[in-house]
C-alpha cells in the first residue's frame, strides 16, 4: 500500500464517519488524489462509503451499519446535543429539550426523526400521553459518542439551521 494510501486509512480509522470535503481539508492531498486512493481502499475492502442526509462518510469496515450512522448523525452538533442531553436526563419530554438547548422544536423534531429512524433514540408516550424520549442503546451510544466531535464546518451549518429557525419563529403570527 502506498504512504498517501496508508495516510488516508489511518486518517479515516481515527475520524470513523469523516465526510470526502472534511477529508480533503484534513489531508495534504488534491481532491483527486484522495478520490482515487478512497476508491482503491474500498475496492480492496479497508474502507466503507456509507450516505447520509446529503455527504458521504467514510469508516473502517470494523462498524456496523448502525454504528456507522450514529457516527455520521454525532458529527452534527445539535443532534449530538440531543444525545449528550439525553445520556444525562433520560427519559426526556421534547419541551425540557428544547429549553435546554434553546432550539425551536421544528429543529428538534427534524434531528429526533433522525436519530429514531437509525434506531439511536426510542420515541414513546407515557401514561398521560405525553411523548418522552429515551436512547435506544444507551451504553453503545456513549461509547461512540466520545469518537468524534463535530468540525467548524458541520458547526456553522448548525448554527445557521438554528438562526434560521428562529427568524422563521419570530415571524409568525400567534394563534
Amino acid at each position: 500500500m502506498t504512504d498517501t494510501r496508508e495516510r488516508i486509512r489511518t486518517h479515516v480509522g481515527t475520524n470513523a464517519g469523516v465526510h470526502f470535503n472534511e477529508l480533503v481539508r484534513e489531508s495534504d492531498f488534491a481532491p483527486g488524489q484522495v478520490q482515487y486512493h478512497v476508491r482503491r481502499l474500498r475496492e480492496e475492502g479497508r474502507l466503507v462509503r456509507e450516505e447520509f442526509y446529503g455527504r458521504t462518510h467514510y469508516y473502517p469496515p470494523t462498524y456496523d451499519e448502525w454504528e456507522r450512522a450514529a457516527l455520521a448523525l454525532f458529527r452534527r452538533e445539535t443532534a449530538r446535543e440531543i444525545v449528550v442531553y439525553l445520556i444525562e436526563n433520560e427519559p426526556a419530554g421534547p419541551g425540557a429539550i428544547t429549553d435546554a438547548l434553546d432550539i425551536a422544536r421544528s429543529t428538534l423534531e427534524y434531528h429526533v426523526d433522525r436519530l429514531v429512524d437509525h434506531g439511536l433514540v426510542e420515541k414513546r408516550y407515557d401514561e398521560r400521553n405525553r411523548v418522552v424520549l429515551e436512547l435506544a442503546e444507551p451504553e453503545a451510544t456513549g461509547r461512540l459518542l466520545t469518537t468524534v466531535t463535530p468540525t467548524v464546518p458541520d458547526r456553522l451549518v448548525d448554527r445557521f439551521t438554528r438562526l434560521v429557525d428562529e427568524l422563521l419563529a419570530g415571524t409568525q403570527e400567534p394563534q
